[in-house]
Formats: structure tokens, sequence, C-alpha cells
């Protein structure tokens, strides 16, 4: 049986996931997890478990009366090998793909700072400490409007 088909079947993945996260985990443990999950039985979780070891995916040893397993390296070593070949494929898309995140994370750090920098606190004058409204600008220049004095009627 090849790596891939080892890890093909959802139960020998799940259980190399229990192993993988817990370490060691003893057959009773595993056995509970998956049988509750997959619905399968007892000599079903150990047969699974008989062919994660037979593939060098999991090592087990005795401790009294329980069975405790462990991930071995040698089963996910050769399934990596096989795979990497087929890398070139995937790799530069999710370099790209890791790229395009950092972009858009910097451009809303950026945007995020421009806002604090440039928020209503900034660009106004506080009324309540000064007494008088928030100068006007116009929006097309950015500048203040022009002061303006009221006409008077010329006397002829």
């Amino acid at each position: 049986m090849h790596a891939l088909d080892v890890l093909g079947d959802p139960v020998r993945r799940r259980i190399l996931e229990l192993l993988a996260d817990d370490g060691e985990l003893g057959a009773g443990e595993i056995g509970e997890i998956v049988q509750q999950e997959f619905g399968i039985s007892q000599p079903a979780v150990s047969q699974h478990l008989r062919v994660l070891r037979e593939h060098g995916f999991a090592t087990v040893r005795p401790e009294g009366r329980r069975r405790l397993y462990a991930l071995d390296p040698r089963g996910p070593r050769e399934a990596r090998e096989w795979l990497t070949p087929f890398e070139r494929f995937w790799l530069p898309k999710l370099d790209a793909l890791g790229t395009e995140l950092a972009r858009g994370k910097r451009g809303r750090r950026l945007a995020a700072e421009r806002a604090e920098t440039s928020g209503p606190a900034a660009d106004s004058t506080d009324t309540a400490t000064t007494g008088t409204p928030p100068a006007h600008t116009d929006p097309a220049t950015g500048t203040p409007p022009a002061a303006t004095t009221p006409t008077t009627e010329k006397e002829t």
C-alpha cells in the first residue's frame, strides 16, 4: 500500500490528526473518539491502527495492559517525498497568495493610520475649548473660503 493510499482513508487521517495533536494516545482513547465520530466498531478501529503501524505512520508501545500509539515520522515523510515533484504546481500560487494577503494587510493598516491622523479631531478646532466653530474648507481646493466684505451701495 502506498503512503497516499494510507492517507486516502478519512478514519486513518483522523487518527493521525489525533496523534499529531496529543503526541501519544492509548488504543482505547483513539477507539472512543473514532467510534463516536465515524460510527465504526472497535475491531474496525483496530484494523486502521494496524494499517498505520504496518506502513510506518504510527508506532505502538505496551505500557502494562495499554497499548500507546504515537505518530511515526516515516509515513508522512514518504508521502511528502512522493509529493515533492508536484510542489512546483502549487507553491508559486501559494507564494503569490501570501504576497497579496500581506499587501491587503498593509493597505488596511495604512488606511487605519491615515484615518487616525486625519480624523475629525485632527483637522478641526475644538469648539468647546476655543468657543469658535471649526473652519470650513473648500472640498475642491482644501483651502478655507475667501473672506468676503459686505458691499455697500454707492451714494450718487
